[in-house]
């Protein structure tokens, strides 16, 4: 039922990209975390690609079965697009892939040969960086963002996240125990599987306590003491969840602009869903009356306005030691050249260190995201706008 919820309702923007690059690249590797919808975007490409496919899920015995010999088994497959789900779970096929594609190459089949599909880009880069280099392209797809979302309701996709099975659940209860359950079969599989080394319990807490500090300057120090462990065991920790794309790390604008900089990093459970869930907040009633609501919004905008960049754009946080602060700022060929300040009020209002660190960058573009529609102009020459329509903005910028 839900793989047909979700044909029949939500068009994934990412579709055309994962097309393209297919038709460009002879393997492709699509990221993303478990149960975002990777498996249904690749059926669907695969149900309309010319020469046919294959399917094969790699956590299925059968389907590992039917790779004892790899080699014979792919070659069978001729020209058709073989799809691998869960490649990380057989990593050694990397050497096979590479000999098949170059193979194909030179009998004039330049490109879609295989749709690889995993959850750690890390784990995936590294195998595929050794073997695959100059053959192989990236996707990433994350959770559904607003501009997938056929509704004009963005606060139940910022209750509930942008996983499928979350934001389509029958009610706020269901939806809760989905993100209560893929939070425990994350710790208890997923944690073990990409990092038998760390403790599952111990990213656990670190998880729960990043979403209580969401959007906060990274103390590593501070969260490693809490925790028990040494500041490097920390950021090994933290570096996992990035892997697994659940968390952003927002790195500081650092190019010397003659002013004390803050260096630290702000660090955001990507899915708002997961980080309502980890804090236990169920209701719309129960995010407003937390300390969270505000960060949690600003997450959930920075999350889609970085959905609908541009590749060329690089994503920073911008704040002074004398207050002056950014909440987003985008740079393109090495200039910044939008400032986005995110306000949850329906009346926002800016700060003079706004106006301040936007002439320190000298960048003209600034808006301010709030839960409104109307756009309408703001002091020290900012607009406000609504999320939807200033990701619309960053598409065709």
């Amino acid at each position: 039922m839900y793989d047909v919820r979700i044909s029949m309702m939500i068009t994934r923007q990412l579709l055309s990209t994962l097309t393209q690059r297919l038709q460009e690249s002879p393997s492709v590797v699509l990221l993303g975390p478990r149960q975002v919808g990777k498996t249904t975007l690749a059926l669907h490409v695969a149900e309309h690609w010319p020469a046919g496919s294959t399917y094969l899920d790699l956590e299925r015995p059968a389907d590992r079965l039917r790779l004892d010999d790899a080699d014979a088994f792919l070659r069978s497959q001729g020209s058709k697009l073989v799809i691998l789900d869960e490649i990380h779970r057989m990593p050694g096929l990397f050497d096979i892939l590479r000999g098949i594609i170059d193979e194909r190459r030179r009998d004039g089949q330049r490109f879609g040969h295989f749709l690889l599909l995993g959850s750690a880009s890390l784990d995936l880069m590294q195998q595929s960086s050794e073997t695959l280099a100059g053959r192989v392209a990236y996707v990433d797809l994350g959770p559904i963002q607003a501009l997938e979302w056929a509704s004009t309701d963005l606060d139940t996709l910022w209750l509930r996240g942008g996983f499928p099975n979350s934001l389509l659940a029958a009610n706020e209860a269901a939806s809760m125990r989905w993100r209560e359950d893929f939070v425990r079969s994350y710790l208890q599989r997923d944690v073990p599987m990409f990092a038998p080394r760390l403790p599952a319990e111990t990213v656990g807490r670190l998880w729960t306590m990043l979403a209580h500090q969401q959007g906060a300057l990274l103390q590593q120090s501070r969260l490693a003491s809490g925790l028990g462990v040494s500041s490097p065991t920390l950021e090994r920790y933290i570096d996992l969840l990035v892997d697994l794309q659940l968390v952003r790390r927002l790195q500081p604008w650092s190019v010397n602009t003659g002013k004390r900089l803050v260096k630290a990093p702000k660090v955001y459970v990507r899915d708002s869903g997961l980080v309502h869930a980890l804090l236990g907040l169920e209701t719309a009633h129960d995010v407003a009356g937390h300390p969270v609501c505000g960060l949690s919004y600003e997450g959930f905008c920075i999350d889609n306005l970085l959905a609908a960049t541009q590749a060329s754009d690089m994503p920073y946080t911008y704040r002074t030691h004398a207050g002056a602060e950014i909440d987003l700022v985008l740079e393109r060929g090495g200039q910044p050249w939008m400032a986005i300040e995110i306000k949850r009020s329906t009346t926002p209002t800016l700060s003079k260190g706004f106006d301040l660190a936007c002439d320190d960058l000298g960048v003209s573009q600034r808006f301010v995201v709030y839960p409104g529609t109307e756009r309408f102009p703001m002091r020290h020459g900012a607009h406000a706008i609504g999320l939807l329509e200033l990701m619309q903005v960053l598409q065709s910028a």
